[in-house]
This record gives C-alpha cells, structure tokens and sequence, in this order.
C-alpha cells in the first residue's frame, strides 16, 4: 500500500511539473512578445491554452510556439456558441454593481453595452431606450471613454458612475445637460475601459451578448430582439 502511495506521489509529481512546463513555455512566449497574462487556463482544444492578457484573449499551444488569436465556437449544439469569452464574462459579472442598468419591466435578454457619452451612436440608443425595454431587452452600461481615460469625456463619465443618481445622471448627459463633478467613488471607470479593450471594443456602442460575443455598432431595437432570438439569448 505504501508503495502504492509513493507511485503515485511520483506520478502526481510529475504531472504538476509538466502543467508548470507548460505554463513557463507559454509565459517566455508572452514574455519575448512584450505580454503578460492575467490567467492562463486551459481551452477547448486539445494542447491549447485561452490567455488572457491586458490587451485582450489569445489562444498559445502549450509548448509555446503557436499563437493564433481568434474567437473559438462550440459547434456541438444547434447553435454556435462563444466559448473564447467565457473568462471575460466572469470578469463582466464582478462589475455588475457598477453597471447602470436600464431593466426591462417584462425582461427577455440582457445584454451589456460599452457607452460613451461623446458618441452619437450611443446618443441614439439611449434615445430608444423604451423601445429596447419595451421589446424586453434589459440594457446595462459600462463605460468605455473611447478618447482614452485622459479625455474629459472619461472623467464625466466618472462623475457620471459617481453620482448618486446616475441613471438621472446619465440620461441629463445624453440630453446635453452640465455634469457635475464628482472626483472619485468606488466605481472606476478605468476597469471597465479595459474590460472593454480585452473583449476587443474598438468603437462605440458595443453591445456584449450573455455569452460573450460582441455586436459592434448601433442596433436598432427591434434588429436586436431578432438577433437575440435568433442565437438564442
């Protein structure tokens, strides 16, 4: 039995050294690419690992040598669905207390939108928020000042996710109205902006559906209720 017991000890041994092997061959590749992940875990293919990095996921094979960045689907279903964003839906979930939510009384979808308040494409869906709500989909905001965190635009919107009101708050900005300045809380806007960057927002509104996938551009309420339904949210 002892015996036994020390088998697998050296098994077990050597199984952990391998899984480090790996993950030290995945993270000098990074490393001679100027990356650092954030996690490394293991992905849907066989001998492949999902990295997430502070400039979004890629996929690394575990001895190091290949990269590809590309979104993997499960295909096994009747409809494809985003398995690469899964890590970052996680991430989505712990912002939730900070996301300004517009709830639909009669809630179908749910779907999450990166916002920024100089855009005027986001200007036009905040316009036709009933109608989204109306139509049963949910909308909830994060903040993505695309001008980069330096710009005014970033630190209304701080004040904005600050305020005590901010639906209130951010309704009167979508109308034009002064924002008043709040300096800090504990909503920063500065993680949701790289949230945004890891699932690949490069424009705005950037509607992110439950399983991760991103619709890129305004749509109009009722194209969005059908493409909901149609992948099955």
């Amino acid at each position: 039995m002892k015996k036994l017991a020390f088998c697998f000890s050296l098994l077990l041994t050597a199984f952990v050294g391998n899984v480090f092997a790996n993950d030290s061959a995945v993270n000098n590749s990074l490393s001679k690419m100027g990356l650092k992940a954030e996690s490394i875990t293991p992905s849907q293919l066989a001998g492949v690992s999902t990295v997430l990095t502070d400039q979004g996921i890629i996929h690394i094979s575990n001895d190091g040598k290949y990269l590809f960045k590309s979104q993997v689907y499960d295909i096994s279903g009747k409809l494809p669905k985003n398995v690469t964003n899964q890590v970052l839906v996680k991430k989505l979930d712990m912002l939730k207390n900070q996301m300004i939510v517009y709830k639909a009384p009669k809630e179908k979808h749910v779907v999450t939108v990166f916002t920024d308040i100089t855009c005027g494409y986001c200007h036009k869906l905040h316009e036709e928020m009933k109608e989204y709500n109306d139509l049963g989909i949910t909308i909830r905001y994060l903040a993505f000042p695309r001008h980069s965190l330096q710009h005014q635009s970033a630190k209304d919107m701080q004040s904005i996710w600050c305020s005590a009101t901010p639906n209130k708050a951010l309704d009167a900005a979508f109308k034009g109205d002064n924002i008043s300045p709040i300096k800090s809380c504990k909503n920063d806007i500065a993680k949701q902006y790289q949230l945004g960057l890891q699932f690949g927002v490069q424009g705005t509104p950037a509607i992110v559906l439950q399983d991760g996938s991103v619709l890129g551009g305004f749509m109009p309420p009722k194209a969005l209720k059908e493409d909901l339904e149609q992948q099955g949210e």
